[in-house]
């Protein structure tokens, strides 16, 4: 357990671990659990009353936005963990959660590590 909380210190630690998909039956994290998480994610994302994540990410044009979302979708289908995605011109929106347990899981977190490595252009 200490080498996992060591290597998840970093993003590219969190993003280097891999989604685990939850069966249900475990309490979603709250408090300082969010925060230690949150803090180690940064890069913009922020968690919304306890429950979910979002980031709003800014291109120049629809067709960089677009190829940001299928990297992301291609990512989500590899992960078996699957965001809300908002797509405009310009914009992609992204919010995750634990569905099955309505609020944030460690998963949720190193899905959004795995999101912000992604290449933003093409």
């Amino acid at each position: 357990m200490e080498a996992k909380m060591e290597t998840m210190k970093t993003l590219e630690g969190l993003a280097a671990l891999e989604c685990i998909p939850c069966k249900g039956g475990v309490p979603p994290l709250k408090g300082e659990a969010l925060r230690q998480l949150s803090e180690k994610l940064g890069h913009g994302w922020k968690v919304v009353d306890e429950h979910h994540l979002t980031k709003e990410y800014k291109f120049k044009d629809f067709q960089q936005a677009l190829d940001f979302t299928n990297k992301v979708g291609a990512m989500a289908e590899a992960q078996n963990h699957h965001p809300d995605i908002a797509l405009s011109w310009g914009k992609v929106g992204l919010t995750v959660w634990t569905h099955k347990i309505d609020g944030l899981t460690e998963s949720d977190f190193v899905w959004a590590a795995k999101a912000e490595s992604l290449p933003r252009a093409a």
